[in-house]
């Protein structure tokens, strides 16, 4: 759990947020989808296992966690540092009464985006108080990280960075995707991230990978010449994530896939000098994405985006987000190179940490195709 100081630090940024936007109450949505329960443990240090959860915080007073009666024995409610819990038959309709008993009149809501369940809005909607879109003021209130909360990010890195070293230790031609896969996600459990994953993984023949992710395969063998990219997306025991990619194969790499690594190398040197404090997330997307598009291929996936105990949160890097950066930040940043034809693209993931002077890369793993005969670095 985090100490006193770092929630009430969390609940005055936010309530920083509420009253600049004008806002009496935010109600702050999270669901089991993966990566999008992490605002209301953000704010309650309740960890959902099924379905999902509020937290309502009003300007003053004390905060309420809201759950569906169903779900009462699913989760250990007791983690959560929120006294009043509220287990309602229809969440929406409680929080629409409860709301209107206390007169509010413009209610902030982080979730509409993405995670509120349609029947839980829709009720809401019918109250006599205006929504307010409030996902990007909430994120922008917790972007910034504490020393406790980065703390928590270099614990999740070493995780992954596990995980990547277990599929390099099981990694040869003949064995399949998901056997590979496995190792990382026991790798994973072992240190504490549940079912806080999310991997994926870019593959194809002839030393060029296909551009759509997928689910690791349990079929084909993999053959001396196919590239892997296993995408790992995980969040460690206090539910921060991290991402990481480093491309896997043991044979010839084709020569799109041995341009885009040009391009690649320009990219990490143009993300140091960029993801600094004062310089914007379309300055990043502008410096960091020129390697790919001089080289006549185009980016097939976001740049990048903040990130934190939500998978992905606000801002994201890429053209006109003219959100400016400040130390402390924390992004994923995965320039997904793509082909002119489609036919094959280059993908590595880091989390960086937003610095004074430069952006700090928060793995130390080198940024090269591994063919499965390096050492691991104590």
């Amino acid at each position: 759990m985090p100490t006193a100081s770092e929630i009430a630090r969390r609940y005055a940024r936010v309530r920083q947020a509420m009253a600049e936007a004008g806002v009496s109450h935010l109600i702050v949505a999270g669901s089991e989808y993966t990566g999008f329960g992490g605002a209301v443990r953000y704010l309650s240090g309740f960890r959902i296992v099924h379905r999902f959860a509020y937290v309502v915080v009003p300007a003053e007073g004390d905060p309420c966690a809201v759950y569906p009666s169903e779900a009462r024995y699913v989760g250990a409610h007791g983690e959560s540092w929120i006294e009043d819990r509220i287990f309602a038959d229809h969440p929406g309709e409680w929080m629409r009464r409860y709301l209107e008993g206390r007169s509010a009149a413009r209610v902030g809501v982080y979730g509409l985006d993405y995670v509120m369940p349609v029947r839980d809005f829709r009720s809401l909607e019918a109250g006599n108080f205006e929504l307010v879109p409030f996902d990007e003021p909430f994120d922008m209130a917790r972007a910034v990280k504490s020393a406790e909360e980065l703390a928590e990010v270099q614990r999740t890195m070493a995780i992954n960075e596990a995980g990547f070293w277990a599929v390099h230790a099981a990694y040869r031609p003949g064995r399949t995707q998901a056997e590979l896969m496995a190792e990382a996600e026991a790798a994973f459990t072992r240190q504490g991230t549940g079912r806080q994953t999310m991997d994926m993984v870019l593959w194809g023949r002839h030393g060029a990978a296909a551009p759509e992710f997928k689910i690791p395969e349990a079929s084909d063998p993999i053959g001396e010449d196919d590239l892997l990219l296993y995408s790992l997306e995980v969040a460690g025991p206090s539910g921060y994530w991290v991402e990481f990619t480093r491309p896997l194969c043991a044979g010839a790499l084709a020569r799109d896939t041995l341009r885009m690594l040009d391009a690649y190398g320009e990219y990490f040197d143009l993300a140091r000098q960029t993801m600094r404090k004062g310089m914007t997330a379309h300055d990043v997307h502008r410096a960091v994405s020129r390697p790919f598009r001089d080289r006549g291929f185009r980016l097939g996936h976001v740049t990048g985006h903040s990130i934190g105990m939500t998978m992905i949160e606000h801002p994201r890097v890429g053209d006109g987000v003219e959100v400016e950066l400040e130390e402390g930040m924390v992004f994923s940043m995965h320039p997904h190179a793509v082909s002119a034809d489609e036919s094959s693209c280059m993908y590595m993931q880091d989390t960086w940490l937003i610095g004074a002077d430069r952006g700090e890369l928060l793995s130390l793993v080198p940024a090269k195709v591994f063919d499965g005969t390096e050492q691991r670095p104590e």
